[in-house]
């Protein structure tokens, strides 16, 4: 097996479109290169702010290479694999793997509800058809059928699941799944965590849509976390916050894509019928990044 480590800042890539539905490669890969100049530890595409819920197959495959190319082996890809059935998910992790992918982020989406042994069976299914780490990713607010802690227990018994990336608002939770998991797998925040609680408690980091528009500042606070100077880390967390507010009450696609428009990248509005980012939005958005220095003062 593929061993890679992934700690740090991976930011959850947007899925430049334009409106006849073409991926934006070219904008892609700009973006990843200045986030890879930036200092990134990895880029996470297919991931909830890369819309992989609205993308067919081609356009998923047209995201995962431009990542690649951009990438060259400078930081680890993680491209996110989401889908209902066993069969599909595993189709698309093989792909992913083939195309030189250097692990997986895998998601559950579900219509009906899964039992917990049938949540167990499409992760383990994932993990055997790849020879690479898997991150399993955990999301309350829209997964129907999510994990207990039961089963991540027993997910990170599978040699190859080395990660979770958690997605909920609960702090504790985390720290039961990390007492339950103890060093067989390492935990990931996600944009609706503060962050540097969750480094405190022993997290690995953050796979977070916002990073795309504030990484300086995101590596800067990971910093700050990983030399224990926890007084400097919660005064740059408590201004950052700002970003998760802003992200929290607009649209998350279009409030990255609006963000990013400001910062110059053509990545085109959110995938129908999602709304762009309103007016009100987007002073909203443009006053928080200058605050933070990633925006230019008008």
């Amino acid at each position: 097996m593929t061993i890679a480590k992934f700690e740090g800042v991976l930011p959850y890539l947007p899925s430049p479109c334009d409106s006849q539905g073409r991926i934006r490669e070219d904008v892609l890969e700009k973006l990843c290169i200045d986030l890879i100049g930036q200092g990134v530890h990895g880029l996470a595409p297919l991931g909830s702010t890369g819309e992989f819920a609205y993308l067919n197959a081609d356009q998923r495959r047209a995201v995962v290479g431009a990542t690649l190319r951009a990438s060259k082996g400078r930081v680890p890809v993680i491209p996110g694999v989401a889908s209902t059935s066993i069969a599909d998910a595993v189709r698309q992790a093989r792909e992913y793997a083939a195309m030189g992918a250097d692990g997986i982020l895998a998601v559950l989406e579900a219509y009906f509800p899964i039992s917990q042994d049938g949540v167990y069976d499409y992760f383990k299914a994932i993990a055997e058809a790849v020879d690479l780490p898997i991150v399993i990713y955990t999301n309350p607010n829209f997964q129907r059928s999510d994990l207990s802690l039961s089963v991540i227990e027993r997910l990170s018994h599978i040699p190859n699941i080395l990660y979770l990336k958690d997605a909920s608002t609960d702090t504790g939770r985390l720290l039961s799944v990390m007492n339950l998991v103890g060093d067989r797998m390492t935990v990931f925040a996600a944009s609706s965590h503060i962050t540097a609680a969750v480094m405190l408690i022993g997290g690995g980091g953050w796979m977070a849509g916002p990073a795309c528009v504030v990484p300086r500042q995101s590596l800067e606070l990971y910093k700050l976390c990983r030399q224990g100077r926890w007084d400097e880390a919660m005064v740059l967390q408590r201004r950052l916050w700002a970003v998760n507010q802003i992200f929290a009450r607009y649209n998350l696609a279009a409030a990255i894509k609006g963000g990013l428009q400001l910062q110059g990248y053509d990545v085109g509005e959110p995938i129908a019928p999602q709304s762009p980012l309103s007016e009100e939005g987007r002073i909203a958005v443009r006053r928080v990044l200058t605050d933070l220095g990633a925006l230019a003062p008008t």
